[in-house]
């Protein structure tokens, strides 16, 4: 099996435990040497904490892990497109690699609304892949927005 299919599997079944907690469904694994240190879904409104997004928490879990917060040898993998605070939190952590699934329109931050990753002006550069399951990626949002109205 493709590599990339893989964690990305393991970044939706994050996203499904988020949907069960009624929270926007994203999910998230960050990986080092092919191994997954961290994984996390969108938990906005269970701690009351904007700041509470899946790319987040998994960055914070495995700079504990590591005991730093220089990331440099792991990749990310998230079922949308991160957002500018994500996309920031990319930069800072130094993750090589972000692989996404769904693209965002509305606040992506790794080249649908703006490319933070790639602005020379930062201290890092973030390699991007995307559209790995992001058809199976964007339903899951769908399908919770269209409950929700």
């Amino acid at each position: 099996m493709d590599l990339d299919i893989f964690f990305m599997r393991e970044a939706i079944r994050e996203a499904k435990k988020a949907e069960k907690e009624d929270e926007v469904p994203i999910g998230c694994v960050i990986i080092k040497d092919n191994k997954i240190l961290a994984r996390a879904h969108n938990q906005t409104l269970k701690r009351n904490d904007p700041t509470a997004h899946a790319e987040i928490l998994a960055i914070r879990k495995v700079g504990n892990k590591l005991r730093n917060y220089r990331l440099a040898s792991c990749s990310m993998y998230v079922t949308i497109e991160p957002c500018p605070m994500c996309a920031g939190a990319l930069i800072w952590a130094r993750i090589k690699k972000v692989i996404y699934g769904a693209s965002d329109k509305k606040a992506g931050s790794c080249g649908s609304v703006i490319n933070i990753v790639h602005n020379r002006k930062f201290n890092h550069i973030v390699e991007v892949k995307n559209g790995i399951l992001g058809a199976e990626c964007a339903g899951l949002l769908q399908r919770f927005f269209r409950k929700k109205r």
